[in-house]
């Protein structure tokens, strides 16, 4: 059988769009920095994608600062600023801000003091959303970026972080979002690059399929294919929920991105799972791409309540814009299938 991606919030497939704008930007032999034409040709390059990027995020261009990655802009947003953030957040934010906010059993957060905190926009294991109060120091908008209507300038938050393959983009590249009047410590000091805030040759690319497929991202979301994605996630759940006894649906009330589904059968270990539908013909995960591979359980799904060893029991299914009708039932038959066998196994 051929093979079935389920698995988009680890990574994207590259959209058309960024390869043919890599491709194009591979025969670019100027450096952005250099005054001679083929670097003002590289700087033109770079600026447009600049551009596009705040364009599709509601931004303004001088506010986003091109990195390697999400991780990378993590670092440059909160090292060193004694930030508050909750056990929802990815593994690059809590490596630098304590988890001092409370969870409830939704998935929401209380944020008491926006100015000395972090809070994602969208999280990537639930699919929770979360209101960003004004003030905000940083919002981690990774997963929601191209999926749901952003507007960083609307939000209130004073930081942002982006990466490129989340919406299919290359791997590699991101951005930090910077407010205008909001300073950060320069980390990696050298040519002075991305306005003083980031030294380094600029990964052109990178940023020209960043750019290609936020644009291409913007697109799809105006023309309203997310939606028809979260009616094939309603589809999965229901078809899912109709068949199982014990299986715990992650955030079924919350507000949720449109392509996440995360549920949890008790006993029948995430790790387990993911294995056998991998050889079934299916790529999907047992939380975040960060974190998988570790033999724990979710500190997301342990902030929202649930107990270890039932954390330890969930995986999430992550549509795509190529996700057919076909696709998610032939899971939700094949995932049945092993289900029907554990509880046999179990019983």
């Amino acid at each position: 059988m051929r093979r079935i991606y389920l698995d988009h919030n680890a990574t994207a497939p590259l959209r058309p769009e960024a390869r043919a704008a890599m491709l194009e930007v591979m025969d670019l032999p100027g450096n952005p920095s250099s005054v001679h034409a083929e670097g003002r040709a590289a700087k033109g390059m770079m600026e447009r994608a600049r551009r596009d990027i705040a364009e599709a995020l509601g931004a303004q261009d001088a506010e986003i600062v091109f990195t390697s990655g999400a991780t990378e802009a993590a670092a440059l947003a909160c090292a060193g600023r004694n930030l508050r953030a909750s056990d929802i957040e990815h593994d690059a934010v809590r490596a630098w801000c304590p988890p001092l906010l409370d969870t409830d059993a939704q998935g929401g957060v209380t944020v008491d003091d926006p100015a000395q905190s972090t809070l994602q926009r969208a999280n990537s294991e639930t699919g929770i959303l979360q209101d960003l109060p004004q003030d905000l120091a940083v919002s981690d908008m990774t997963q929601a970026f191209g999926k749901i209507p952003l507007d960083f300038t609307a939000s209130g938050a004073r930081m942002a972080l982006i990466s490129a393959h989340k919406l299919g983009g290359p791997k590699g590249i991101g951005a930090l979002i910077l407010r205008r009047g909001q300073d950060i410590p320069v980390q990696i000091k050298g040519g002075g690059q991305e306005m003083g805030r980031r030294s380094g040759t600029e990964n052109l690319i990178g940023i020209a399929g960043f750019a290609a497929a936020a644009q291409a991202a913007r697109r799809d979301l105006d023309a309203g294919r997310w939606e028809e994605i979260k009616e094939l996630r309603k589809i999965l759940e229901n078809t899912l929920a109709a068949e199982t006894k014990t299986t715990i649906f992650i955030g079924k009330e919350a507000n949720r991105l449109p392509n996440t589904l995360c549920f949890a059968t008790p006993g029948w270990k995430g790790e387990a799972q993911v294995i056998q539908m991998d050889l079934a013909g299916f790529a999907v995960s047992a939380g975040s791409a960060c974190s998988s591979g570790k033999v724990k359980a979710s500190s997301v799904l342990r902030a929202m309540g649930l107990d270890e060893a039932t954390a330890s029991c969930a995986i999430r299914v992550s549509l795509g814009l190529e996700t057919t009708k076909t696709e998610v039932l032939q899971f939700a038959q094949a995932w049945l299938e092993k289900e029907k066998k554990f509880r046999a196994r179990a019983a």
